[in-house]
């Protein structure tokens, strides 16, 4: 009985000393409701968010800690579905293949992901890299790197040739014959094990690469690049390992193969047609259009020597249909999920990616929805993040502006706290 009674107070005393912070909101986006309040309070207890009061109130213990942000407006974390957190463009970027190792991947993404937690992306799901983009996500779940929340794909699954085999460009000695292991395939069997491997090198999600690819050193940038047999394969074997799958894919036939076998995402999508656009709205899948990305790439490829020649073509192709492709998709109300493609632009410039949603026609809140209550369905992580609710994690960025009147404003965040800890104030 006493040794409960002590339990009793020492538990009373840590709470009545636990430090809580107070968020005093000058504006609020209800991401939920699609709307803005105004002069509210948020108290985080932990890692959760605790409460939301009306004004601007502050915490009863004095070692709680108010943060005045009555000037400003506060949003849920944001959240990017396709990021590559192992490297970042350069022109030199095709040789680092070569002459970097696992360790110095490594120190430069921990670098990346600490910019890009400073830029709000609080959460991001990481499409491909040699695996480092494991340790990472560890390292960052062990506190002892800052970055964002990670769901990563390890590396990518692609066929012989295609867009996501590694040895591509590579003369004949170094090419060797990659298999299901290295994420290269060439049957359902193939695809099988493929999946499996990156279940065991720890893998949160599946990505593909269901058409070919604009920055890969190889000549068809759209061209379908699974059987159905093998794409079916992939999407049931993920499924039975609680894993979703995500599908890079510019050409019409490989995307409707990815689409039949049941993706969550569409990648890209430069060249769809409205016949694809029913379909995914028929298969409930969601388009990630990573505007940011194709517009970075444009811009490069009128630089001299910045992309291999081979590439050059392809990203004329994809730039000519993408607007056009991108006018369609929104007049169609294609479901749409926010992706950057970051690491093909420089990162930490995820947010342009807002800027480009909007004059493409979506208005601010849907792009902003998109990056958060959107995004955290599709995570299966709907009620603890992508809105500011009592309960949710506490992943909270704030801006100087209200950006339903000036979306640029999220290309200057000022504030970020993720799992209760500010890392940006």
């Amino acid at each position: 009985m006493k040794n409960t009674l002590l339990l009793l107070v020492i538990f009373s005393c840590a709470q009545l000393f636990a430090q809580d912070t107070y968020l005093q909101c000058g504006k609020l986006v209800d991401t939920q409701n699609g709307k803005i309040v105004s002069n509210k309070t948020i108290v985080v207890a932990g890692t959760t968010i605790k409460r939301i009061e009306n004004g601007f109130v502050s915490g009863n213990n004095s070692k709680d800690r108010v943060v005045d942000l009555q000037t400003k407006t506060v949003l849920p974390g944001f959240i990017d579905m396709h990021v590559h957190l192992e490297g970042e463009t350069n022109p030199k970027r095709y040789l680092e293949r070569f002459t970097l190792n696992d360790a110095d991947v490594a120190y430069k993404a921990a670098d990346i992901a600490k910019r890009t937690l400073e830029a709000g992306f609080t959460t991001v799901r990481d499409l491909g890299g040699s695996g480092v983009n494991v340790s990472l996500r560890n390292a960052i779940n062990r506190g002892q790197v800052p970055g964002p929340r990670i769901y990563t794909a390890e590396k990518a699954i692609g066929t012989t040739g295609g867009h996501a085999d590694p040895t591509n460009g590579m003369k004949r000695e170094l090419m060797g014959d990659p298999g299901p292991y290295e994420g290269v395939i060439n049957s359902p069997e193939d695809a099988r094990k493929a999946v499996r491997q990156r279940y065991k090198n720890g893998a949160d999600c599946i990505k593909i690469t269901a058409t070919g690819g604009v920055l890969s050193v190889s000549k068809n940038g759209v061209n379908p690049q699974f059987t159905q047999e093998e794409v079916n394969e992939i999407v049931k074997t993920a499924k039975e390992y609680g894993m979703s799958v995500a599908a890079h894919a510019h050409g019409v036939e490989g995307m409707q193969r990815a689409i039949k076998a049941g993706v969550q995402t569409i990648e890209h999508g430069s060249l769809m047609d409205e016949e694809t656009a029913q379909l995914m709205k028929e298969y409930n899948t969601y388009l990630v259009p990573t505007l940011s990305a194709g517009r970075y790439v444009r811009k490069q490829a009128d630089i001299p020597g910045y992309y291999p020649d081979i590439i050059i073509p392809k990203i004329m192709k994809v730039d000519k249909g993408l607007r056009k492709t991108m006018k369609m998709v929104y007049e169609n109300k294609v479901n749409v999920a926010f992706g950057t493609d970051a690491g093909v632009f420089p990162h930490g410039e995820n947010a342009k990616e807002f800027q480009y949603m909007v004059e493409t026609g979506w208005s601010p809140m849907f792009s902003i929805q998109s990056a958060t209550i959107t995004n955290a369905r599709l995570l299966d992580m709907e009620g603890k993040l992508g809105a500011l609710k009592p309960g949710f994690i506490a992943d909270i960025v704030a801006v100087n502006d209200d950006p339903t009147i000036d979306i640029t404003t999220l290309q200057n965040v000022i504030f970020v706290m993720k799992d209760g800890v500010v890392y940006k104030d």
